[in-house]
């Protein structure tokens, strides 16, 4: 893969990219998981909005794509996920980078969809 790929292409990495963190949930528990490994239960109680079901979901598919790790715990056999390096590398580099954009501009996109839905911007100007 190179840096400039063609549009839609299948191999391109920004795609790549975008497929990691297209589910809803996913950036929010990579970035829940910056703060260190977590139980399950407590990824629930502390992530507000989302359901049991889709937790699971969205812990197994970051598993499966390398960005977290399941650690069976000896003592008590519970489990816990942590960040892999390369789920460091993603939540602490581009998510990151990504969540200071969101802080920096929050007021704007807001603006401009309060803007679209009043339909201001839907009128078409007669000439």
């Amino acid at each position: 893969m190179n840096d400039h790929c063609l549009p839609f292409a299948a191999d391109c990495a920004v795609r790549l990219a975008a497929d990691l963190i297209a589910h809803t949930w996913d950036p929010v528990v990579l970035m829940a998981l910056r703060a260190g490994r977590r139980r399950r239960i407590d990824l629930l109680n502390g992530i507000s909005g989302v359901s049991d079901k889709v937790l699971t979901q969205t812990l197994r598919r970051l598993h499966a794509n390398g960005l977290i790790v399941r650690i069976t715990m000896p003592t008590d056999r519970s489990v816990a996920y942590e960040l892999s390096d390369l789920g460091s590398s993603l939540a602490d580099g581009p998510l990151a980078a990504l969540g200071r954009w969101a802080i920096d501009h929050a007021d704007q996109v807001l603006a401009a969809q309060e803007h679209h839905a009043s339909g201001v911007g839907n009128r078409v100007a007669l000439g």
